[in-house]
């Protein structure tokens, strides 16, 4: 007996098991005044005044398709960083990058690794692309190289490894992410994820640009989202070896980065003062904040990006749940972490000189109450 027709379409085995990505929230209870948006991780200091004015200039050619190879953006990366511009691809933010290497070197039957409080989008790019996702445990919320190594199979194609990770804000000391990849077989894809190495400012910590130079199966993501203050405007970029590079272009849309986009990218890679003005700013008020918390009797994960881990006590009473309540009905957004395995934290970007002191004050009065 032959089965019956589907009255619609119906999506790929497995796609419906996928969890989708639910972002961090951006409005509060109606009522509220005024809101102070610290749950994405965004620049407190917004885009350079540079970029502003090269975005306006774009509008006024609209009607014109951008370079599709985003050459100039390329090149002024390149520049930046002393790299090889054809070695570099820009994209719709570093998660369509982190999307096209799962459609192009995962297969039903293969597996990818990830920490398991790594960047949720990794799992549902992974069975996005009919592959089995695979957590693999931290150590002290921190990435273990080991463990990761032990659970390495020959199904294995992908290790996603974002560094530093969000949301725990922890890091792995180069020598420890070389040691990874040097255990990995020649097959395997390290992919390195460093949305937030601008912030790092630690002695032992490097994005991995050399490593991806001197290798054949390691790329780097970058993002203009964080440190350039440009989430809204989506741009990525990777660095890779020749031969990724070239699958990569295969796949991407053929005009993924939009113009205004290009000429952003372009003014922000250039304006170090503003990247230099945000460190600054966020050195500060990391170390604050983190002296703050810990003073209220709350612990918070070491972190060297631009958010930090709060976690709460056990019980009901001061739960992050209750916490985040609290702080929303008085315009203070920060993102539940239970998703990520942390079911009582909330994560809280560095946000201006208002919002930091304002959520301190109101966590003094709801830990009292």
């Amino acid at each position: 007996m032959t089965e019956a027709t589907p009255s619609r379409p119906t999506p790929r085995a497995g796609i419906m098991e996928i969890e989708a990505y639910v972002p961090g929230k951006s409005a509060a209870a109606s009522g509220v005044s005024k809101i102070h948006k610290l749950s994405s991780n965004e620049n407190p200091l917004g885009a350079s005044p540079k970029v502003i004015e090269a975005v306006r200039d774009v509008a006024g050619r609209l009607e014109f398709y951008p370079d599709g190879s985003a050459t100039r953006l390329r090149e002024a990366i390149a520049e930046a960083h002393g790299l090889n511009p054809a070695n570099i691809v820009c994209s719709n933010g570093s998660d369509e990058i982190l999307g096209l290497l799962a459609q192009a070197y995962l297969s039903p039957g293969d597996e990818a690794i990830f920490t398991e409080h790594g960047f949720l989008v990794y799992k549902i790019y992974i069975q996005a692309a009919g592959a089995t996702p695979v957590s693999v445990r931290e150590k002290g919320e921190r990435a273990d190289v080991d463990a990761i190594l032990a659970a390495v199979t020959p199904k294995t194609k992908i290790v996603f490894l974002a560094n530093p990770n969000n949301p725990t804000g922890t890091y792995l000391p180069f020598e420890e992410v070389r040691r990874l990849h040097a255990g990995l077989p020649g097959n395997v894809l390290l992919v390195l994820d460093a949305a937030y190495a601008e912030y790092v400012r630690r002695n032992d910590y490097e994005a991995g640009v050399e490593l991806v130079a001197g290798s054949q199966n390691a790329v780097m993501t970058r993002t203009f989202s964080k440190i350039h203050g440009l989430g809204g405007l989506r741009i990525g970029w990777m660095y890779a070896p020749s031969h990724i590079v070239d699958v990569i272009n295969r796949m991407r849309g053929p005009f993924n980065v939009n113009a205004g986009a290009i000429e952003a990218g372009i003014a922000a890679m250039r304006d170090r003062g503003h990247v230099d003005r945000t460190i600054e700013h966020n050195e500060r008020w990391l170390r604050w904040l983190t002296e703050e918390m810990t003073k209220l009797g709350l612990r918070v994960t070491p972190s060297v990006g631009n958010f930090i881990l709060v976690h709460f006590p056990d019980g009901e009473a001061h739960s992050a749940a209750k916490a985040d309540d609290y702080l929303a009905a008085r315009g203070y957004i920060l993102r539940r972490v239970s998703g990520y395995g942390f079911p009582n934290a909330l994560r809280m970007t560095v946000g201006t000189e208002e919002a930091n002191r304002g959520v301190i004050a109101a966590l003094t009065e709801f830990l009292k109450s």
